[in-house]
């Protein structure tokens, strides 16, 4: 990855992509320290757009006497609280990853035990099967879809 593009990822999720020192272990201390910080300031960032929402429904709730504004009025916050409610689930997902990080169980693939992998953690803080196991779950899911 070209460094201009490190460092554009790097600012637009806030945070310095982990460097690993020669030898270190694999989820010790500093690697748990640097996933904590960015699981907080992610659940951080939900938080404050769910302040965000009440505050905007608040301010522009209105009782709009001709029925199609009232109607597209209902239903941007409709959009809105759809994906509030997504956050919430996220918010969730990141607690119960935060609680993996202080059990000392975090980064290693639920199905197969491999270690997940620091990038693909960087990428998705709240994932929870390596790239393979992830990619045969989606497979799966369709083929039953089907």
């Amino acid at each position: 990855m070209p460094t201009q593009t490190k460092q554009q990822n790097s600012q637009l999720s806030g945070f310095e992509p982990y460097v690993e020192k020669k030898g270190e272990e694999y989820m010790g201390e500093p690697m748990r320290k640097h996933f904590t910080k960015i699981l907080n300031k992610w659940k951080q960032d939900l938080m404050q757009e769910v302040d965000r929402t009440v505050d905007h429904m608040k301010d522009e709730a209105a009782n709009f006497p001709d029925p199609s504004d009232r109607a597209s009025q209902e239903e941007e916050f409709s959009l809105e609280l759809r994906a509030r409610d997504r956050e919430r689930k996220l918010i969730k997902k990141i607690d119960k990853t935060l609680q993996l990080i202080e059990d000392e169980e975090y980064g290693w693939c639920e199905s197969c035990g491999v270690e997940i992998g620091i990038r693909r953690l960087e990428a998705r803080p709240t994932a929870d099967m390596c790239v393979d196991c992830k990619t045969l779950a989606e497979i799966k899911e369709k083929q039953v879809g089907k």
